[in-house]
């Protein structure tokens, strides 16, 4: 059989202020898009000390979506439309940005004042281009509902899309799969061969696909068309397996921008510079337009 691994991309550290670290994945020089996924951000395990935290200020976005899913800790979430919400793990944040909406990631008070523990990943879902300018929304989906099942020594959890027969009842706008991953010691994970691109990322432990040890950090792009066999470490493995279709043609992507129009970004950018694209209700701080 050919090797299951088309390529492999290794995340990098990125500081998003106050001490808060990330591994940023995509897009990679290696890779843009996985799918429709254009962008991935890791963050954590870490305890993060009484008085600390997450103090991403209100900023905006066009033309996707962003999908945060959490194995521990929490973040509070608040934006233009006026949704004001938390979210804990296992549950799902799903952020359309449309045409425009601006948002703040922040911790909250009382999470500040104990400590805690913090693990989570956050995407971005490039839009098709038939939905790139549709009306932001925001939609908040509890664990519960979404689809859950346990298979050879590993707990799954489907956060959106359709995979092995499931279906999330998260919005989505194109072909795409997404499944949170927990694998106890030597526990064996199968990823089925439904979707047209796909890929496994580690967030905790290791897990070995074919003849490579695949370590935290690293996202792995699967061999189109074939059932992939992965097992897990002595310590078990987190890991997010994602994907869907091909996307409709290239995307730009600047700062918190995306869309397949350069000018679409350049009138987002002025629209941010001359604050036309709302206000999060109770914050009234926000990140400035980088100078590039």
């Amino acid at each position: 059989m050919s090797d299951p691994i088309e390529l492999l991309v290794q995340g990098r550290a990125h500081d998003l202020g106050g001490g808060f670290a990330v591994r940023r994945v995509l897009p990679s020089v290696k890779r843009r898009m996985v799918g429709p996924f254009i962008f991935l951000d890791h963050f954590g395990p870490m305890d993060v000390p009484v008085g600390g935290g997450m103090e991403v200020r209100p900023h905006p976005h066009i033309g996707l979506a962003t999908v945060t899913y959490l194995f521990d800790g929490g973040i509070f979430h608040r934006d233009s439309l006026g949704y004001a919400q938390a979210i804990r793990p296992g549950d799902v944040n799903w952020m359309t940005a449309g045409s425009g909406i601006v948002h703040s990631e922040r911790t909250e008070p009382e999470m500040r004042a104990t400590g805690f523990r913090m693990h989570g990943v956050q995407t971005w879902v490039a839009l098709p281009k038939t939905h790139e300018e549709t009306a932001p929304a925001f939609e908040h989906v509890e664990a519960a509902r979404l689809p859950a099942w346990q298979e050879g020594g590993t707990a799954q959890r489907l956060i959106v899309g359709t995979y092995a027969g499931r279906i999330a009842p998260t919005t989505h706008f194109s072909p795409i799969f997404y499944v949170g991953v927990e694998a106890a010691a030597g526990a064996k994970l199968t990823v089925t061969p439904d979707h047209q691109e796909r890929a496994v990322y580690i967030a905790d432990g290791a897990l070995t696909v074919g003849d490579r040890q695949l370590l935290v950090g690293d996202l792995a792009v699967l061999a189109p068309g074939q059932t992939v066999e992965a097992i897990a470490g002595p310590q078990g493995a987190k890991a997010m397996l994602l994907g869907g279709a091909t996307m409709d043609g290239p995307r730009h992507i600047w700062w918190n921008f995306v869309s397949s129009d350069k000018e679409r970004i350049e009138k987002a950018k002025a629209d941010w510079r001359d604050q036309r694209m709302g206000k999060v209700p109770g914050d009234d701080e926000f990140i400035p337009l980088p100078d590039r």
